[in-house]
């Protein structure tokens, strides 16, 4: 298992009381970003202000990182764009559109699994899980510039990498505990979230490495194992 791909299932059990926590405590989960990243360092020094002490306070914290590190994966992008020659270029861009496609319907489905919750901390599990996707795709956008050659990534099929198949069966494992759990009438935001988020990896996985490949399903799985332990809690 690797560094980052460790990294993804922590955040599974991050909550926005632990997250500056773990991301201090556990550098070694978190190799690929600094501590001192500002967006972060603004985030936690957010979180411990006494007038955002309150639940609403502490969800503002987290939209306005969010809202940051949005900008930082549009810098991003746009960095990587200019490294790369134009045939990658276009597929990246498609990356980026399919990205925002299941942004989308990943928000309307938190709404679907948190309205099965009550109490001020799935509200905090809720804006936490808001912003880690936002802020895994800034950090992989970085990444890429990072390590841009302007060849394509050669990764293996993910039925030639354990690992990858591996957690991919755990994923579409966690998938169906989360869409029987979710009420009947809220499993079609289930649905569409997955779907949206499959075309978002069929894009995108051919660009990047195996590695990143792993974060990106790591990180999936994480969401949807912590999911499927939070629908129906109260």
């Amino acid at each position: 298992m690797t560094v980052r791909f460790l990294g993804a299932f922590l955040r599974a059990f991050a909550t926005a009381w632990t997250l500056a926590a773990l991301l201090i405590a556990a550098p070694a989960a978190h190799a690929e970003v600094s501590a001192a990243d500002p967006i972060d360092a603004g985030m936690r020094a957010c979180l411990a202000r006494a007038d955002r002490s309150s639940t609403a306070g502490q969800i503002q914290c987290m939209d306005d990182a969010r809202t940051a590190w949005r900008r930082a994966a549009d810098a991003a992008l746009a960095q990587l764009l200019s490294k790369v020659p134009g045939a990658q270029q276009r597929r990246w861009r498609v990356s980026q559109q399919k990205w925002v496609a299941w942004r989308d319907a990943e928000d309307t489905m938190l709404g679907a699994a948190f309205a099965t919750t009550s109490g001020s901390s799935y509200q905090l599990y809720e804006a936490d899980m808001r912003l880690q996707p936002v802020r895994d795709r800034a950090l992989a956008l970085r990444g890429e510039v990072a390590n841009a050659t302007g060849k394509p990534a050669r990764a293996r099929a993910c039925s030639a990498d354990a690992r990858c198949e591996h957690v991919s069966y755990d994923l579409n494992r966690y998938y169906r505990q989360l869409y029987a759990r979710m009420p009947k009438h809220a499993r079609p935001a289930v649905a569409r979230a997955q779907s949206a988020w499959r075309e978002y990896r069929d894009a995108t996985t051919p660009l990047i490495d195996e590695h990143a490949r792993l974060d990106l399903l790591g990180a999936r799985l994480a969401t949807l194992k912590r999911l499927s332990e939070t629908v129906n809690n109260r």
